[in-house]
């Protein structure tokens, strides 16, 4: 376990673009593209004082402080001395068993941690954590992260929202896809704040198994991953997209393994050498490459993924006629399997009046 008393390389006027992943940057000019999202954005801006927000943590949970839960104040501290951040967004620690931590805020981003989170992980995968949370703070996520919070809470009575129903279950949908990249984005982050791979990993490790970590191991855990991208049938491939379908979160097993293709692919070695962008940069940076950058990424995990479903595509695009026999077959046979199980089912349903 890496000593929390090392020495971690600072990154003055690092960029957020060096962190983000531009799938995460193209997603939300995506999202901003919807016809609709204005209008909500806008709406629920107008609905939700911020004051009032923050002022529920406030009276529910602990301001983190250095007199409060000090070890995650000095956390706090550390991170925003390492990404040299000029604001420092408040904390709180919410008593509630599950394990989770949030950044929500339309103005004033503030971080929430759980009880269950902090009883979970030592300081190093805290830290983590905590580089995380600010990551998600520094980058303007918390504003769409509280929209798309209020508008699960709100989507099953929308007849307030100046929109049609439709649209609005598209701008969640969009919601939801652009959050699963911003953890990415955060994941790199925190990885940069803490600068231990062992660390980030057995954050996930713990979140997918729990406390139990030396049952657990780092080699095997990543292993999941492969054999989860390359098992299966086609059918197999279907399910995956409608696993993660409603999630706000990619999967535990998977954001180890897209950390650990960011630190293979030589990025994560270039920023600690001090060759990132900075903030003074910003204004110069175009959003034509960043969704360049993130056809290319797409392509690259198209090109190299072993997915059933993915790898009928790619077939598609070399032989149509052969892979349009594939899946008509794949399809056939579930189709069958459906209608045996169903009449079964009939059957013995008719049996038993």
């Amino acid at each position: 376990m890496t000593s929390p008393d090392r020495i971690r390389r600072e990154f003055p006027g690092i960029s957020t673009r060096a962190w983000e992943h531009p799938a995460d940057r193209t997603a939300l000019v995506t999202l901003r593209s919807l016809s609709g999202f204005d209008t909500v954005l806008r709406t629920l801006s107008g609905l939700l004082a911020e004051r009032q927000h923050r002022l529920l943590y406030l009276a529910t949970a602990v301001r983190v402080d250095d007199k409060q839960f000090r070890e995650i104040h000095h956390l706090r501290e550390d991170c925003a001395r390492i990404l040299d951040a000029h604001t420092k967004p408040e904390m709180f620690v919410l008593q509630d068993p599950q394990a989770n931590a949030f950044t929500i805020g339309m103005d004033q981003p503030f971080i929430v941690l759980t009880t269950g989170l902090l009883d979970l992980l030592d300081r190093e995968e805290l830290r983590f954590v905590v580089g995380h949370e600010l990551g998600h703070a520094l980058s303007g996520h918390a504003v769409y992260r509280t929209m798309l919070m209020h508008l699960m809470r709100l989507a099953a009575g929308i007849g307030w929202v100046p929109i049609g129903g439709w649209a609005l279950r598209a701008i969640i949908a969009a919601l939801m896809e652009w959050s699963r990249k911003s953890e990415l984005s955060g994941d790199r982050a925190g990885l940069l704040c803490g600068q231990d791979v062992d660390a980030s990993v057995r954050v996930h490790m713990k979140l997918a198994g729990g406390s139990h970590v030396d049952e657990m191991s780092h080699a095997a855990f990543l292993q999941q991953a492969d054999d989860y991208d390359k098992s299966g049938d086609l059918r197999d491939g279907v399910l995956k997209l409608l696993n993660l379908e409603l999630q706000s979160h990619p999967f535990s097993v998977l954001r180890a393994a897209e950390l650990r293709r960011w630190i293979t692919s030589g990025d994560y070695d270039r920023i600690l050498d001090g060759r990132y962008p900075t903030r003074d940069q910003d204004k110069n940076a175009k959003i034509g490459d960043q969704v360049k950058e993130a056809a290319r990424t797409y392509r690259q995990n198209f090109d190299q993924s072993e997915d059933p479903l993915i790898r009928t595509v790619r077939n598609l695009g070399k032989d149509a006629a052969s892979a349009v026999g594939t899946v008509g077959q794949e399809v056939s046979e579930t189709v069958s399997k459906i209608g045996k199980r169903f009449s079964e089912w009939r059957d013995q349903g008719n049996s038993g009046d």
